[in-house]
């Protein structure tokens, strides 16, 4: 996990918390405003979907808006804490324990101006298993052999949640900890009956692992009363589901997400944050998104709100009022 920035990276990055206050205060009053757009590696998804919005939403003089790249969802939840980027993308459920000062972010202090621009697109969990361990819910994970991610990941995390939706802990499972890559070449060894994954479909390693495992995969449901009690307990849960046919031979599957989202500042001006989420949901970022990137498609102005475990920064809820989205 990325620590937080000290007041001497902030300085030299030459932006604080003061500034970004300021540059709220003055907005558009003293020429244009700057808000940049923390993503992740330029090899992910959040990288080339910050690109698309920031030339989308940028609207000169008056409002530049730009994407750089970051080390993802963490990484981002810092910058904002410190003031060095005014936005940034991350998981919902990041963003929900840093304004909560809990799972990743137990002990570390909560940052409680992180405010909400727009849930973007689901990140969907996958509980893959191997058919030969005869895996058909949740439950049935007792004293299997299951990985649960690496230590300090939001996986593990949220694994340990579903875990609990069924009754169940670590201490219940034979628990490892890898990356999806090593425990799906470890089930394809027959080393592994389940592995738990987050992320948008489809991914690489269960893709590859569902068309060359001999004993066939399938992908767990997460529904039904487990799945109604964590939604009810954590607010950044959302029901999902995961088409026939993404990965070889496993039929559509019932699920939760987490969303990616968009957050920002409490500290950025109102009237910043509602030009910038008028510019996300106009018809100019709309065909940017449907053509830009297959996620684009998945965001969508109904969904804006969905899953948000964090409050919504009011400027932008001046414009989900004006749009119907909140009352």
């Amino acid at each position: 996990m990325q620590k937080l920035f000290s007041r001497r990276d902030v300085a030299r990055l030459g932006l604080g918390l003061g500034a970004v206050a300021l540059m709220g205060r003055e907005a558009f009053a003293q020429g244009p405003a700057f808000f940049r757009i923390g993503t992740g590696g330029t090899a992910g998804t959040y990288y080339p979907v910050g690109g698309l919005i920031a030339n989308a939403v940028s609207n000169p003089p008056n409002l530049i808006v730009t994407a750089q790249a970051a080390n993802g969802s963490v990484a981002n939840v810092n910058g904002i804490a410190s003031g060095a980027i005014e936005s940034g993308f991350s998981q919902a459920d990041v963003a929900y324990w840093a304004y909560t000062g809990t799972g990743l972010f137990e002990g570390k202090g909560k940052v409680d101006v992180l405010r909400l621009i727009a849930n973007l697109y689901p990140e969907s969990i996958h509980l893959v298993v191997s058919k030969a361990a005869n895996i058909k819910s949740v439950a049935d994970l007792k004293g299997k052999r299951v990985s649960l991610d690496e230590p300090g990941s939001g996986t593990l995390v949220d694994a340990k949640i579903i875990l609990g939706g069924w009754g169940l802990t670590e201490k219940d499972v034979a628990a490892d900890y890898l990356k999806p890559n090593q425990a799906a070449e470890k089930m394809r060894d027959g080393g592994m009956d389940a592995f738990f994954f987050v992320g948008g479909y489809p991914t690489s390693a269960i893709a590859e692992l569902a068309a060359t495992s001999s004993a066939g995969i399938d992908i767990v449901p997460i529904d039904g009363e487990g799945a109604a009690k964590i939604m009810s307990e954590y607010k950044f849960f959302a029901a999902d589901e995961i088409p026939a046919d993404t990965y070889k031979g496993v039929g559509a599957v019932k699920t939760l997400a987490v969303g990616a989202q968009w957050v920002t500042s409490s500290n950025v001006s109102d009237d910043v944050v509602y030009e910038v989420v008028k510019g996300l949901w106009s018809d100019k970022t709309r065909q940017a998104l449907d053509a830009g990137h297959a996620k684009g498609k998945l965001i969508r102005k109904e969904t804006a709100l969905a899953g948000a475990g964090i409050p919504v920064h009011s400027g932008a809820e001046k414009f989900y009022k004006e749009a119907g989205l909140l009352k």
